[in-house]
């Protein structure tokens, strides 16, 4: 999110109170998402990258919790055979009702591959789907979509957060999901276990933002049956102010990594699981704005969990990586995903249409459309014209 739309921004140079991000000490330490060369690993240039292992805890619940997990260099075994992508697993669990509060089988990351029940009645309201809390005191991590067990113990485990504005969420939005996954699992040794959408607070000064609970409320009526790995986390949209995004990212590290352990192998071990921030070209360029985005955010941001970029139409994202000191510095950690059927569908547009009457069918899923007219979300708006030409995804 672009921090100048901050109603209480004040430009890094002349602010010196900003809250430091999580310490290196309780994020994982995880491979970079580009594959190392020859040159760095000493080792042919097929052979994966070893897993970073998993300091053994006391194993009971309570030590789960509480204790970071943590990893040691002098622990990285220094083979592992090669596996081929793309991985496979039996049967992904779908979401448990109120009264299941136990699973009886493991989450497993997603395929690639179409399952039946996401043909038919896509987008109707299903039963059993964990909803997001509206108020502070009663949210809790949505987990019910998150993988329990990792499928290929010889891969790194990997969770994709987009943050956003999400007003409304779009079929690109979904997507960019899909596509990240894609790139993913042909290019690097990662394997995904969940993804979320973090939509921002109602504090982020833009014009066309709907109220955060109308948001967060549409991203789940776009995943619930669309697709069966996507979560939405209400966290970001109920601070009582603008959250930095190395602090979202942070958040979930906290959630995930910590309070939740990692992510068990078929082994048996916990392992450490790798955050990205999933993000537009038009963002990534906000970065290299002077005096918008913290140097030590960057550093963070792109350093300790790193960047899925999704090029966009016009955007030359690489001449930019190459052309942005921090993010050529971390370049190993920031991976472009191009677009092979391009969609610039932009939430801008989207309500664009709607102010005008025009249809949106089509365009983002038929539960949002029919959320957006029964609480007559965009018809009564003005935006500047600026905005609306400037016409980035949003």
């Amino acid at each position: 999110m672009d921090p100048t739309n901050d109603p209480n921004f004040t430009p890094p140079s002349l602010k010196r109170d900003i809250e430091p991000p999580a310490p290196s000490s309780r994020i994982p330490k995880n491979a970079p998402i580009q594959p190392l060369v020859l040159a760095d690993m000493g080792n042919a240039v097929d052979a994966p990258s070893p897993h970073p292992s998993v300091s053994s805890s006391s194993g009971s619940s309570s030590a789960k919790a509480k204790n970071p997990v943590t990893f040691t260099d002098d622990s990285l075994p220094s083979q592992y055979p090669h596996a081929k992508i793309p991985r496979r697993h039996t049967e992904l669990v779908s979401s448990s009702s109120d009264e299941e509060k136990v699973q009886t089988k493991p989450i497993l990351p997603p395929t690639i591959k179409v399952k039946s029940s996401q043909i038919a009645d896509l987008e109707e309201v299903p039963h059993g789907i964990q909803r997001q809390a509206k108020t502070l005191d009663k949210y809790e991590f949505p987990t019910h979509r998150l993988a329990t067990t990792l499928s290929d113990d010889t891969k790194y485990p990997l969770v994709i957060v987009a943050c956003g504005s999400f007003s409304p969420i779009t079929y690109l939005h979904l997507r960019m999901f899909e596509m990240a996954l894609d790139t993913i699992t042909e290019q690097t040794r990662f394997e995904v276990i969940g993804g979320y959408y973090s939509p921002v607070s109602s504090n982020y000064k833009k014009q066309g933002l709907a109220p955060a609970h109308h948001r967060v409320r549409m991203c789940e009526l776009a995943c619930e049956r669309t697709s069966s790995w996507l979560m939405v986390d209400a966290w970001e949209s109920l601070q009582p102010k603008y959250t930095r995004t190395a602090l979202v990212l942070d958040h979930f590290n906290e959630e995930i990594n910590i309070n939740g352990g990692g992510i068990m192998t078929a082994s048996g071990e916990k392992r450490g699981v790798k955050i990205m921030l999933l993000a537009g070209g038009d963002l990534i360029e906000s970065m290299g704005e002077p005096d918008v985005w913290a140097d030590q955010d960057l550093h963070h941001i792109l350093g300790k969990y790193g960047c899925l970029i999704v090029e966009r139409t016009g955007a030359d994202v690489r001449s930019f990586l190459l052309s942005h000191d921090i993010m050529y510095e971390h370049r190993r950690n920031v991976l472009v995903i191009k677009q092979l059927i391009y969609n610039d569908i932009s939430s801008t547009k989207i309500r664009l249409f709607i102010r005008r009457g025009m249809s949106v069918q089509y365009l983002l899923p038929n539960s949002v459309i029919r959320y957006i007219q029964e609480h007559k979300l965009y018809i009564n708006e003005t935006e500047p014209v600026k905005q609306v030409m400037a016409d980035k995804a949003d």
